[in-house]
């Protein structure tokens, strides 16, 4: 779906413009969008495999769930609306954990530009919490432990979005620094 998205200077300030998503994604312009990772207290990790009709990495393994943050929507509901449409459930704001803003540029092989500031968010989950799948933008979800997360990456697995190797790893390392095992 084309929305409309705030447009960012290279530092990641506002400029005051907006453009449809498509339009980002043609010209390279910065925008904001948001990642969230859940987890559970069991040490495992929700992984999303990108729906089939996704322009880059169709039916690729990666984030729990992404997504872009409309023109003039603050990053916080952005995060609550995207997890709602993506896996189905409600969760509540004050115990998205913001870890990081990442700097991603990303020239795809079909001309798609992903110049993003990603806001990225922990947020822990009871991994018996009924989550629907969005089949527009989802194929799959599925629960893994973080060390068969971190073993998938390190062998670059072909079924993980390749362009995350640091990014994944990274999450892997925060999240195990908030449980034990």
């Amino acid at each position: 779906m084309d929305e409309l998205v705030d447009i960012l200077d290279s530092k990641g300030n506002p400029t005051g413009r907006t453009a449809l998503k498509s339009e980002a994604h043609k010209k390279g312009l910065f925008h904001p969008t948001i990642h969230v990772w859940f987890y559970t207290k069991n040490g495992e990790v929700l992984l999303q495999q990108r729906g089939k009709t996704k322009i880059t990495f169709p039916l690729l393994w990666d984030v729990s769930v992404a997504g872009h943050i409309g023109a003039g929507e603050t990053i916080e509901n952005a995060a609550l609306r995207e997890v709602n449409e993506e896996i189905g459930i409600q969760i509540q704001q004050d115990k998205l954990e913001k870890i990081t803003v990442l700097k991603k540029k990303v020239k795809h092989d079909n001309g798609i530009w992903d110049r993003e500031y990603i806001h990225v968010f922990l947020y822990l989950l009871d991994e018996n919490t009924l989550l629907t799948k969005q089949d527009s933008e989802v194929e799959a979800l599925k629960w893994i432990s973080l060390k068969e997360f971190e073993t998938l990456i390190e062998n670059e697995d072909e079924n993980l979005v390749p362009t995350a190797k640091e990014r994944h790893l990274s999450i892997v390392k925060t999240i195990a620094s908030r449980i034990r095992i």
